[in-house]
C-alpha cells in the first residue's frame, strides 16, 4: 500500500469504524473515546487495528469478519467474540454463516472451545433480538457412514485438486491406515460431515480454517491448507492477508509463523510447477 499520512490512517479507521457500527454511532467521538479510556492502546487501536488493517482492500469487511471471529471462538476471547458477532452481522454475515464458523472451531480448536463461543453468539443473538432464549435450530443432515465417507471424499477431491483417491472407501482406508481410529473419525466427522456443508462456501471454509490454525501455531496442518485454499479459490494475495489480519488478532509471533509457513507451501508448488 502506499504511504500515508496519520490523517489519512484516520480517516480511512472512522470509515471503517462506522461500518463496524453500522453507523449507528458518531465514529469520531467514539474513537476519542477509546483514547481517553485505553490511551496508546486505544490510540493504535483505532490508527493501526482499523486504519492499517481492517482498511486495506485486499479483502472484504465480510471476509475479514470471518477471520475474526474465527480466531476469537478458538482462542476464547468471549467478549471481543461477543462484540465481533454483531460487527459480522454488520459486515454481511449471516447468523448461519457464523454458527457454521463454529463447526470449525469444533473440529480445529476442539468442541469444548465451540460450545463455550456458542454460549457468547446466542448471547449475542438474544441481545439483538430482544429475547431470553433463541428458537430451536435445525440438526445436521442424518448420513451413514457410506454417505459420510462419499462426502469427505468430494470435499478431499477439492482440496487436493484432484489428487485424492477418487474411490470413498480407498481413500478412507488409506487414511484410517495411516492415522488410525483417529483417522477414521477425522475423514467421517471434519470432512465428510463438517467440511461438506452447504451453508458456507468451501473458500470461506478455507478462510476460516487458514485463521484457526495460525491462530493455534498448527504449521504442519498449514503446509497442506494453504495450497488446498488456492484449490478452493482463494488468491495468493488474500492467503497472505490473513496473515496480514493475524497481526492483531492472533498476535506477529504468530502471523510470522504463518507467513513463514504459508511462504514454504508456495515455493513447494512452485517447484512442482
Amino acid at each position: 500500500m502506499e504511504e500515508q499520512t496519520h490523517t489519512e490512517r484516520r480517516v480511512s479507521a472512522l470509515e471503517v469504524l462506522h461500518g463496524f457500527m453500522a453507523g449507528e454511532h458518531d465514529p469520531e467521538r467514539s474513537a476519542l473515546a477509546m483514547q481517553r479510556r485505553h490511551g496508546a492502546l486505544g490510540s493504535f487501536a483505532i490508527d493501526v487495528v482499523m486504519g492499517d488493517v481492517w482498511a486495506r482492500p485486499q479483502f472484504s469487511r465480510r471476509d475479514r469478519s470471518l477471520i475474526v471471529i474465527s480466531v476469537l471462538a478458538a482462542i476464547g476471547s468471549d467478549e471481543e467474540l461477543s462484540l465481533h458477532t454483531n460487527v459480522g452481522l454488520n459486515h454481511g454475515l449471516t447468523r448461519t454463516e457464523i454458527e457454521e464458523i463454529l463447526l470449525h472451531v469444533a473440529v480445529y480448536a476442539g468442541f469444548p472451545m465451540a460450545m463455550k463461543a456458542s454460549r457468547v453468539v446466542d448471547d449475542r443473538f438474544c441481545q439483538i433480538d430482544g429475547v431470553d432464549r433463541l428458537h430451536e435450530r435445525a440438526p445436521s443432515a442424518f448420513r451413514d457412514d457410506a454417505e459420510r465417507r462419499a462426502a469427505a471424499c468430494d470435499v478431499r477431491r477439492t482440496l487436493t485438486s484432484g489428487r485424492s483417491n477418487p474411490d470413498p472407501d480407498g481413500d478412507f482406508s488409506a487414511f484410517v491406515d495411516r492415522l488410525g481410529e483417529v483417522g477414521r473419525v477425522a475423514y467421517q466427522w471434519a470432512f465428510g460431515d463438517v467440511w461438506s456443508r452447504d451453508e458456507l462456501s468451501r473458500r470461506d471454509r478455507s478462510i476460516v480454517v487458514i485463521a484457526i490454525l495460525t491462530a493455534l501455531s498448527r504449521v504442519d496442518e498449514l503446509a497442506f491448507h494453504v495450497p488446498a485454499s488456492l484449490n478452493h479459490g482463494l488468491s495468493r494475495v488474500e492467503v497472505e492477508e490473513i496473515m496480514v489480519q493475524m497481526t492483531i488478532y492472533g498476535g506477529v509471533p504468530r502471523a510470522i509463523e504463518g507467513t513463514l509457513a504459508m511462504q514454504e507451501a508456495f515455493a513447494k508448488i512452485d517447484a512442482r510447477e
